[in-house]
């Protein structure tokens, strides 16, 4: 019960504003209630009969089964269906042969275990610039806290390499790409066809390239890309072509369509977890901390900073020059161009890129991550988590589980859509191809069929969990009226779509 309960009683971090810190007093006054109100009944609770299991509280159920912990069921789990991925001039998609998503879940009183290839069900590749690498079974095991704790010391910074994992099994990365600036021999240092950094490739450097602007030639339609095989996402993994300001065209000819598509009338799905063990959760949340005032866009609280020298961080530290601002070095190329402003507003995100509040899985309040965007959707630093935890994140994969679990099936609540779901059937009318896009996260497999005005099904498609779009290619179909038949989840939803 305290590893599923606790997350409602903790501190906020000393960064966050009074308004959330006024949130949160709120919420543990609550949290306090209904936990004494839970030692009260716990002697009670195996003596109910399972018809009355639906009546209880949403904070009572997880004490009938461990399992309704949102950092064990949250996980897409996959034991049959393989990824594909392009590869640069040809954009027919090629099977790799290994599995998709995550492949085992399993937990104790402390930890949930978490199994996976790290390869998505949707494609990658191909990654155009120069990239040797392709997107390579990880074979991991991750271990998550189910108590995570907030750290009210020494902050501890993220790292190069993982520093959290999707819901997918894909590794997040913070910022960087392992590039910095080397004021010795004024130039850039790290990565390829560069010179070692001073102190090595660990070492962090005054100014440090953020990865987003500097290697978005690099990202696939996902905006991911891999490290020596680790396919991962520095940022919210949603596909260019679905921003309000695409800034790629690499999904004209190698399309894809990331874990999941924005929607800004609703709270943002859970998306993954941090090395701290606190969720992260997508663009969009509740605009206050304890659930009211609608859905908001969850705003960074980091801004550029007004300098055209590069010769201070933004705290006042005096450290080696970095390159004077300029076209080859725009102002947001280095990590350090970014400085932190406070701010009252609620939906403005701490230093962590998170804050303490209510959110549809955790009805009592966390602390959460949130990936970032601009009011055109395009990806706002740092992006998910960092440049610091709220907890306490550390190392994460594992060789070995040496505890006693519990196997997680993956049987989860199956969902589907109400009739009015914002699906999005484009173009339409069409001549060539057309394409059928969910919103949000697909955490099941949903049917697609092609049906003509006779009622006869011409073609059918599946998206698969942790994938939001099908294709059919219509160039061979008569002109006429044809439908989108979507089903899945104990659901189905009907679009007209006119072929010319």
């Amino acid at each position: 019960m305290r590893s599923l309960l606790s997350t409602a009683l903790l501190t906020s971090p000393r960064t966050c504003g009074r308004a959330q810190e006024k949130r949160r007093k709120g919420l543990k006054r609550k949290g306090t209630l209904t936990l004494l109100l839970l030692f009260a009944l716990q002697p009670l609770l195996p003596l109910l009969p399972s018809s009355l299991t639906p009546l209880l509280p949403n904070s009572l159920t997880p004490l009938l089964s461990a399992q309704l912990s949102p950092a064990i069921t949250s996980w897409l789990q996959n034991n049959t269906e393989t990824g594909t991925y392009y590869v640069e001039g040809n954009s027919t998609l090629i099977e790799n042969n290994i599995l998709v998503n995550c492949q085992r879940v399993e937990y104790s009183d402390d930890f949930v275990y978490v199994s996976a290839t790290g390869i998505p069900a949707y494609p990658t590749g191909p990654f155009l610039d120069r990239n040797p690498s392709q997107s390579e079974n990880q074979d991991g095991t991750y271990r998550f806290p189910l108590n995570p704790q907030l750290n009210t010391g020494d902050l501890i910074s993220t790292t190069g390499g993982n520093i959290g994992l999707f819901i997918n099994g894909v590794a997040l990365f913070d910022y960087r790409d392992g590039v910095a600036w080397n004021p010795q021999t004024n130039s850039l240092c790290g990565g390829p066809g560069n010179d070692r950094c001073p102190g090595g490739p660990t070492t962090t450097q005054a100014w440090n390239r953020d990865a987003i602007p500097a290697e978005r030639e690099g990202f696939d339609c996902a905006k991911g890309h891999p490290a020596n095989g680790n396919y991962h996402h520095h940022q919210n993994p949603s596909a260019f072509k679905l921003d309000l300001n695409v800034t790629s065209e690499v999904c004209n000819l190698y399309d894809a369509e990331g874990l999941y598509a924005i929607d800004s009338t609703t709270h943002a799905p859970l998306i993954g977890f941090a090395y701290d063990g606190f969720p992260i959760y997508g663009a969009y949340g509740f605009k206050n901390t304890d659930g009211t005032g609608g859905i908001a866009r969850m705003k960074s609280g980091y801004q550029l900073r007004d300098i055209t020298l590069r010769t201070e961080h933004a705290d006042g530290t005096d450290v080696d020059d970095g390159p004077a601002i300029s076209d080859t070095y725009p102002l947001g190329y280095f990590r350090e161009d970014y400085g932190y402003v406070e701010s009252t507003d609620e939906d403005v995100l701490d230093i962590h890129n998170g804050r303490f509040c209510v959110t549809p899985e955790y009805p009592e309040g966390t602390y959460a991550y949130f990936a970032t965007v601009n009011a055109d959707w395009t990806s706002a630093y740092p992006y998910a988590v960092g440049p610091t935890y709220a907890g306490f994140g550390e190392r994460r994969n594992v060789d070995a589980i040496n505890e006693a679990t519990t196997v997680y099936d993956g049987t989860t609540p199956v969902r589907g859509f109400a009739d009015n779901a914002s699906i999005v059937v484009f173009p339409n009318p069409t001549a060539d191809l057309v394409a059928v896009q969910l919103p949000g996260l697909i955490g099941n497999d949903f049917k697609v069929q092609l049906i003509d005005a006779g009622g006869k099904l011409i073609r059918e498609k599946m998206i698969r969990a942790g994938q939001t779009i099908a294709y059919f290619d219509t160039q061979t179909l008569y002109r006429g009226i044809y439908f989108i038949r979507i089903s899945g989840g104990g659901s189905e939803v009907t679009r007209k779509v006119v072929v010319e």
